[in-house]
């Protein structure tokens, strides 16, 4: 499944996006990567950093996405 680790670093930037639409609040994102994501004061889960994901954090964002009941989490890559 680690299609995102064949390519290169200078192919794009790497964000992880939540669709806000899908997500209910379990906040298993939040446990596994709390580098990349947070719950705001009204209880609802958001990107860190604009969702960049650095290249240590890989792992642990695709473990989120994983983990995620409501599948309300995307990895995406930007072009530079």
């Amino acid at each position: 499944m680690n299609v995102l680790r064949e390519a290169s670093p200078s192919s794009g930037v790497l964000r992880v996006r939540i669709d806000r639409g899908r997500c209910q609040g379990h906040a298993r994102c939040v446990a596994l990567a709390p580098e990349l994501f947070e719950v705001d004061a009204f209880g609802d889960t958001r990107e860190l950093g604009g969702g960049v994901v650095a290249g240590h954090l890989l792992e642990k964002v695709e473990l989120a996405v994983a983990n995620c009941p409501e599948l309300a989490l995307a990895i995406v890559r930007e072009r530079a």
